[in-house]
């Protein structure tokens, strides 16, 4: 190491400790979110083209603007953190959505333009809160793929039963494999399903039975499955981010210890 590469490295040192200061202060958080819900109001303005006659150009100009500062913004986080910013699923995903907006605007990038509105969605990444309940719902993703597939096959039974028993006097609801199951799945949200049910029972007495039945299996077991997964893959994150802590303030405290015993043996 040269000398000169020595002497810059305190100078190094103290300009990430300055921007780590930045990015971590309580201003800057609040000026990111401001900055996200204004840039959320402007892109919402877009959708009224009258307002996009009169302002048009400005609203492009201030979201240009935000774009930049947001760019800033991962810089000074850059500065501050190093490498270990890659590392961090959320900033790679706060990267993502800022380099979307960078995608040039012809046609064949005209769906990734208006993406753009992922922005807002960096909302979830600056509040921790928001983020440990979408790290939950990441977590419960094995279990719900579990659940999925039983109440596909639970899906499908019915919808084949459906089609036998009432497609020939139903045809538009059960017609064939796949107007059943898209009635089924409308029946499943509880959208209508009394009426259309109330309907067939004047052709069909058991009609009632075998819905009511379907409707216990799929909206109130299988729905309710997939919620106590999500519920409890949220604890164990939570549990999970309570262990950690711990354990960092078990090592601070071993740390201590350690050094204090350095000290009364120097003493």
């Amino acid at each position: 190491m040269t000398r000169s590469s020595v002497l810059a490295l305190p100078t190094l040192l103290v300009a990430r400790e300055y921007f780590r200061a930045v990015a971590e202060s309580q201003w800057f958080g609040t000026a990111v979110v401001a900055l996200i819900l204004l840039n959320a109001v402007i892109l919402g303005l877009e959708t009224f083209p009258e307002i996009m006659a009169a302002h048009g150009p400005v609203l492009k100009t201030v979201d240009r603007a935000i774009l930049w500062i947001f760019v800033a913004e991962l810089v000074v986080r850059l500065a501050a953190h190093g490498a270990r910013l890659f590392r961090d699923p959320w900033s790679l995903f706060d990267l993502a959505v800022v380099s979307i907006s960078f995608v040039p605007a012809n046609e064949a990038f005209a769906v990734l333009r208006a993406a753009r509105v992922f922005r807002v969605l960096r909302l979830i990444s600056v509040f921790p809160n928001l983020r440990r309940v979408v790290e939950g719902l990441i977590g419960a993703i094995p279990g719900i793929g579990s659940i999925g597939a039983i109440m596909a096959v639970i899906f499908y039974v019915f919808a084949v039963l459906a089609t036998k028993l009432y497609g020939a006097d139903y045809p538009e609801w059960f017609g064939s494999l796949s107007a059943s199951a898209f009635s089924l799945f409308q029946i499943m949200t509880l959208e209508g399903w009394a009426e259309m049910v109330r309907e067939m029972h004047r052709t069909h007495s058991f009609a009632p039975a075998f819905f009511v039945v379907y409707i216990l299996i799929a909206t109130f077991t299988i729905l309710n499955l997939f919620i106590a997964i999500i519920v409890d893959a949220m604890q164990r994150q939570h549990r999970q981010e309570k262990d950690d802590d711990r354990e960092a303030i078990a090592s601070i405290q071993r740390e201590l210890s350690s050094l204090h015993g350095k000290i009364d043996a120097l003493a």
